[in-house]
């Protein structure tokens, strides 16, 4: 869990949380995601919660290049990109990664008019 809220938090900026008996949630904008321990899930949950199963896309306040920079930095992979691709306002510029759970990440900034 802690690599996991490390690559959130310090990489991407998002805010851990725990609250309720045990509940962690990783919160961003006016959104969270809920985090699951393997083996020890709440309920409700995902019909199949198993690590390395989530494919997430943020769009990013800031631009591609500094995040890019911030993603090299902590040593993380960079799968593919830049690309251009398809969001739902329009065309961005992704980079796609993995999270320390294997889980793939879209980071991507929309494209300007």
């Amino acid at each position: 869990m802690e690599k996991t809220r490390d690559f959130y938090c310090d990489l991407l900026g998002m805010i851990y949380e725990e609250f309720g008996e045990g509940r962690r949630a990783l919160k961003f904008g006016g959104s969270k995601i809920n985090l699951h321990v393997a083996g020890h899930e709440f309920e409700p949950k995902a019909q199949l919660a198993k690590p390395g199963t989530a494919d997430l896309c943020f769009i990013l306040s800031g631009n591609l290049e500094d995040m890019m920079a911030r993603v090299q930095a902590a040593d993380v992979d960079i799968l593919e990109g830049p690309v251009p691709r398809t969001g739902a306002r329009g065309p961005i510029t992704s980079i796609y990664l993995r999270d320390p759970d294997l889980n793939l990440i879209e980071l991507s900034v929309y494209d300007e008019a």
